[in-house]
Parts: structure tokens; C-alpha cells; sequence
């Protein structure tokens, strides 16, 4: 099948059977929000920090009604380093209509331009601002807001490592939830004397449809064995497709282009050993099949380190 045709006889919408996986809003995540909410008078200034992979899809929208649009605010789009660079001015005048200030960052880069820009701009927005209750105090504080596992408690360190020059205060992980409530502010400068409040990753309690959803476990904010590793791997194949990102014929050594998710994931598993031992009572004797959800983790983990090309999961919005 010619892969410039393949788009025609693939599927035109992807659907899932079990809704409900998508709908995870554990109670760290609610009495989150009530402690964020509570702290934002003692805030000089909103960060939100989401993927730049799903610039539009995901965003929590009580932010924009219950954290932001009170005090300054920056958004940040991280994990830049995974699309396409050539589209980032698209997606910023895209976004000027919802924040005025957005930025781009790499956080796994202490010299990133976007992590540079980030601090001076906050001094500058919250001198700008009425401050309001905070006006007599001396010290900056900021708050660091979004969904899950986008790299708030990472960029947090990576300020402090590079303004304070010390180690790291929040702790990180590779799965979502590490962080699971508000903590004690966090030292990020002496001059001026700044201060950081890390947040935990808080989704949407009703995520508006099934794609977003999807979007939001491909990208980790969702831990994927709520939602099922074969299901987001499938979501990934019929993206690819509908966009025409056929790489991952190459990556994952296929014959050509397909929308059968288990063709994918058997060629996965039989090129990376991927085996289950079975004993087979007719025969008598052991037989290996492809362990398909091992195959589905790392086609899932090809897309996340950036192995399928640089990505952006919101290409419909451009």
C-alpha cells in the first residue's frame, strides 16, 4: 500500500471502549487545588507550565477561572526539544489570545534560553503589577501550576540550580503524581530574594473528550495502566496515520504502513525479543508467543523520547 494513499482506507476516527479509564482525578489532586487556591494571596505571580506536545489539548481549564487571570501570568510550554521548532511561532500566536507571555523550555537544560528568559520576566511582570496585599512585602513569590508530570518540580530545580546555585529541593519522577500537594516555598534567588511554590500536576475532573484524553496518557499525565498501554499505542498508530507521519514504518521495521495495531506490535515484540513462554497441552511442549503489551511500552516510549520525529499532537489546531 502506498503510504501517500494509506490515509484513505485508515481509520477516520479512533474509538475506544472504556471511557471511564480517562477519567482519573485521584483526591490528592482536589485537595490540591482548595491549598492552591488558598495560597494565591500570598502569590506574586502564576507560572503554568504545560507540554509543548499538546499545546492546546489538556490545559486545565479551572486554572484559567480559579489560579490565573488574579495575578500575572506566564505560560510555559516544556519539553520543547520534542517538536518541530519551525512551528513554535504558530502555536505562540495561537495562544496570545488566552496569555500574553509564552515561552518555551527545555528544563533538562540549565543554559535553555527559554528556562534564561523566565525569571527576569517574572521580576518584570510583578513590578508591573498592584501586588495588591503583597504590596509592602520584599520577596517574589511564584506559583507553579498544570497537569501532571510536565515538568513543574524539574523547572523548579533547574531555577534554583541556576539562579541559587544548589541542589534540588522538589523531587522528580517519570511518572505522573510525584508531587502530591502544596509544598513550602522554595528558595530560588537571594537577589532579589525569590521564592517558588511547587504544585501537584492537577488534570481537568472531567476531560472534555476522548482524544484530549488520549493525547494527555501519550504524553504521561495519565499513568498508563489506567488507561491501558495497548489502547494508547493504538491512539499513537491511528495519530501517525491520520497525519501522515509514517516513520514509524522505518523505526519499528515494517513492511509499509497499516492501521492493525496488533501488526505493529507483533514486529515490535519479534524485533526486541519481546516473548512469552506458553506450554501448549496439545503438543505437549513450550511455545513462544509476541508479548504484545511489552511491545506497546516501547512503541509508546519510541514516541516519548522522540524516536517517531518531533511531534506536536495538535497539528489540527494549526
Amino acid at each position: 500500500m502506498s503510504q501517500k494513499l494509506a490515509k484513505e482506507s485508515f481509520r477516520s476516527v479512533f474509538k475506544v471502549v472504556d471511557k471511564e479509564s480517562l477519567r482519573w482525578f485521584p483526591g490528592h489532586m482536589g485537595k490540591g487545588l482548595k491549598q492552591m487556591q488558598q495560597r494565591l494571596k500570598k502569590v506574586d505571580c502564576v507560572m503554568e507550565i504545560h507540554d509543548a506536545r499538546i499545546p492546546f489539548s489538556g490545559r486545565n481549564s479551572d486554572f484559567k477561572y480559579t489560579i490565573s487571570g488574579i495575578k500575572p501570568h506566564i505560560l510555559i510550554l516544556n519539553k520543547v526539544d520534542l517538536i518541530d521548532s519551525r512551528i513554535k511561532k504558530q502555536i505562540e500566536t495561537k495562544l496570545k489570545n488566552e496569555c500574553e507571555h509564552v515561552i518555551f523550555t527545555n528544563c533538562k537544560l540549565s543554559n535553555d534560553a527559554g528556562v534564561k528568559k523566565l525569571f527576569p520576566l517574572a521580576q518584570e511582570l510583578i513590578n508591573k503589577s498592584d501586588r495588591y496585599n503583597r504590596s509592602g512585602e520584599e520577596d517574589f513569590c511564584v506559583m507553579m501550576i498544570g497537569v501532571p508530570n510536565v515538568g513543574k518540580s524539574s523547572l523548579t530545580n533547574c531555577l534554583r540550580n541556576r539562579f541559587l546555585r544548589k541542589g534540588n529541593a522538589s523531587q522528580v519522577g517519570a511518572r505522573p503524581g510525584i508531587t502530591r500537594s502544596v509544598l513550602m516555598k522554595i528558595k530560588i534567588s537571594e537577589k532579589p530574594l525569590s521564592y517558588m511554590l511547587d504544585t501537584p500536576g492537577i488534570l481537568t475532573p472531567n476531560i472534555p473528550n476522548t482524544e484530549v484524553g488520549l493525547k494527555l496518557a501519550l504524553c504521561n499525565t495519565i499513568e498508563d495502566h489506567l488507561v491501558g498501554e495497548t489502547t494508547i499505542a493504538d491512539y499513537l498508530l491511528y495519530w501517525l496515520n491520520k497525519f501522515q507521519h509514517f516513520e514509524y514504518v522505518q523505526v519499528f521495521g515494517l513492511k509499509e504502513a497499516t492501521d492493525d495495531i496488533l501488526e505493529v506490535l507483533t514486529q515490535i515484540a519479534l524485533n526486541n525479543g519481546k516473548m512469552l513462554k506458553f506450554k501448549d497441552p496439545s503438543a505437549g511442549m513450550y511455545v513462544q508467543r509476541p508479548n504484545l503489551d511489552a511491545a506497546a511500552k516501547l512503541m509508546i516510549k519510541s514516541f516519548r523520547i522522540g524516536e517517531l520525529g518531533k511531534l506536536m499532537l495538535d497539528e489540527e489546531f494549526l
